[in-house]
């Protein structure tokens, strides 16, 4: 049987993949063409390597990914902080070539329509010399991905849990049909309007205050699981858990991450941080990246080779109290 996943959650970029498989008929966009993988990107890969560390994901996850992207629906990521969530995002935009992840923060304020674009009013009121009205305009990070391109881009909404309780069901039109107006634009007397896109000071053409993808974006959104989402919502995203990482997961994650700084450590020294990093996520709120910046600054390059071990833990300890933003409960 030919290996189905196009994500492997492996460490390079997949050199093998040109096209995307075909999406089910009823998440093909009108305008639809067979997706073609950039040959010379035009982003650095490797920071986008590092921006998906530290993450080590496992078979389920692997397996969810795969489904949100053979059926281009969003993928929703819950687990608590520090698990690997908007990480996952990151892994697959490095995999997949999929160029630099577009970041929607989502706050109490936001709103579908500031994730779509932003229009400078006020800007234009203002402005003593007419210009193109197109000017006046940027596009969100949502409505950047969803500009029409061969490749699709990644798009991180991240923490969705923290905004309105109206937001998961106003995204619901946009996401199921890969479009959206701009009424200020389609109102104007010019068919076309060059307009900034989210992440750059590059310009997009639109036609008629209309934006349709030609590909649906790989969206990740991610949860602490604080709330509880509309059921029409969750139909239509492929839902995963992450879990937080076992000691043997966290050890490999120190190894893939930090392993060549650790080499003059004492023998067991890295166990026993695990081990003592473990018993503190018991009565607080830890993130994996707590435990690898503890570790570089105790044990990297030959730092604290000497000390006892005990002094060794409880100086682990202060650095983890000095990284966290929530103190033992």
């Amino acid at each position: 049987m030919n290996d189905w996943r196009i994500f492997k959650a492996a460490t390079e970029p997949h050199d093998g993949l040109t096209t995307l498989p075909a999406p089910p008929p009823w998440r093909r966009s009108s305008v639809a063409e067979t997706p073609v993988k950039l040959e010379a990107p035009g982003f650095d890969l490797e920071a986008e390597k590092l921006r998906g560390a530290p993450i080590r994901v496992s078979e389920p996850v692997v397996r969810a990914v795969n489904a949100s992207l053979y059926l281009r629906r969003p993928l929703l990521v819950t687990g608590k902080p520090g698990v690997g969530k908007s990480s996952l995002a990151f892994a697959v935009a490095y995999q997949l070539r999929m160029g630099p992840v577009l970041k929607w923060p989502i706050t109490s304020r936001a709103t579908v329509k500031s994730g779509l674009y932003d229009y400078d009013a006020l800007g234009r009121l203002q402005d003593k010399e007419e210009k193109d009205l197109g000017v006046y305009f940027r596009l969100g990070p949502l409505g950047t991905a969803l500009y029409p391109r061969a490749w699709p881009r990644v798009l991180l909404i991240d923490e969705i849990d923290k905004g309105d309780l109206d937001l998961p069901n106003d995204l619901l039109n946009v996401l199921e049909d890969g479009a959206f107006e701009i009424p200020e634009l389609g109102r104007a007397k010019e068919r076309y309007a060059d307009v900034r896109l989210h992440e750059s000071s590059t310009f997009a053409t639109i036609e008629g205050g209309r934006v349709r993808c030609q590909q649906f974006p790989f969206i990740v959104m991610t949860s602490n699981g604080e709330r509880e989402f509309p059921a029409p919502f969750l139909r239509r995203c492929i839902r995963i858990t992450i879990p937080p990482p076992t000691f043997a997961e966290l050890k490999l994650i120190v190894n893939a991450h930090i392993k060549a700084h650790l080499e003059a450590a004492p023998e067991g020294s890295v166990d026993r941080m695990i081990k003592e990093f473990l018993l503190l996520r018991e009565t607080q709120e830890l993130a994996t990246d707590q435990l690898l910046n503890a570790a570089f600054l105790l044990l990297g390059d030959g730092r604290a080779v000497e000390a006892e071990s005990s002094e060794s833990l409880e100086t682990f300890k202060l650095l983890v109290k000095q990284l966290s933003t929530t103190e033992s409960t």
